[in-house]
């Protein structure tokens, strides 16, 4: 009689935890994945990453961090977030952070930007979030002389974004204005290698600075630069410019690149047989620059 007690007790137990287990209700996913395909972006090096940022009543809320590598690919692209404020969520933002972070808010930094329809955001430049603009009205001239050194036998060893069309130097560069978080930058590119002739954030005015160009005092009130001093790596000044390229580009600020950044509105060949003091045209390269995305929910 007492094997039997403790037998059908042990039954009973096994039945009611048997039973509990079918009635247990499975466990309700609260995340939901945020995936991004982009394109056009670059390696930012060790200083700085890419984060993400959905607008979720009007505050922006982190979607994570991630980097880009040599190829331009992602080295994360889903990312498991709160699934409410994902569904809330009414545009995503990219921004450039630097890395490691201690500030917990979006940079001024924002690259691409774009709203939702339905599950899907389509990312651009352009956005109102972003820098504003897709840059496809810029245009832009630049001559080829030396004004900082006073003499007239090295002038396709400097470049000047102005015109002389009219026969004295005036305006060249046609850009919008950038928000804060980015400035242009002019280059020439001697022997393959990139170098800066200054930042600025006014085509009509002088750019920041001038480490390779004579006495300052000459130098027109516009962006560009003379190479006759200080120049870098294995490269020697006095140049020639034929044949080699100019540019101008939007920078992130502060920037830890030596070279220019993948947005890179104004481009030029330098002729092979470039004349100084003529008024050159550039080309507006900003769809072939401009980087894209979808962020999907």
């Amino acid at each position: 009689m007492i094997k039997f007690s403790n037998v059908f007790f042990a039954l009973l137990v096994m039945a009611a935890f048997s039973s509990c287990g079918e009635d247990e209700t499975p466990p309700i996913d609260t995340n939901s994945d945020l995936t991004l395909s982009l394109t056009g972006l670059e390696d930012l090096g060790s200083d700085y990453a890419y984060e993400g940022w959905i607008m979720v009543d009007g505050v922006p809320k982190t979607t994570g961090v991630f980097n880009v590598d040599a190829n331009g690919t992602p080295d994360k692209t889903t990312f498991s977030l709160a699934k409410e404020d994902l569904d809330a969520a009414t545009a995503f933002i990219l921004t450039i952070e630097p890395s490691p972070d201690s500030d917990p808010a979006p940079s001024a930094v924002h690259i691409l930007a774009g709203d939702f329809s339905g599950t899907n955001a389509g990312l651009t430049v352009d956005h109102s979030a972003a820098l504003g603009n897709d840059f496809s009205t810029a245009a832009g001239k630049y001559i080829l002389a030396t004004p900082t050194d006073g003499t007239m036998d090295d002038e396709n060893s400097g470049v000047w974004f102005l015109s002389l069309a009219s026969g004295m130097p005036a305006p060249a560069l046609e850009l919008p204005t950038l928000p804060a978080g980015w400035n242009y930058e002019g280059w020439a590119v001697i022997d393959g290698t990139p170098v800066s002739t200054g930042t600025f954030t006014d085509g009509k005015a002088a750019d920041d600075s001038a480490p390779f160009s004579g006495t300052a005092a000459d130098a027109p009130p516009f962006p560009g630069e003379d190479f006759l001093k200080n120049a870098p790596g294995s490269l020697t000044f006095p140049t020639d410019l034929s044949e080699g390229k100019v540019v101008i580009s939007i920078e992130p600020s502060p920037d830890n690149s030596p070279n220019p950044f993948l947005l890179k509105p104004l481009v030029a060949d330098v002729p092979a047989a470039a004349a100084d003091h003529v008024t050159y045209d550039m080309g507006n390269n900003a769809g072939g620059s401009n980087p894209v995305g979808t962020a999907a929910r």
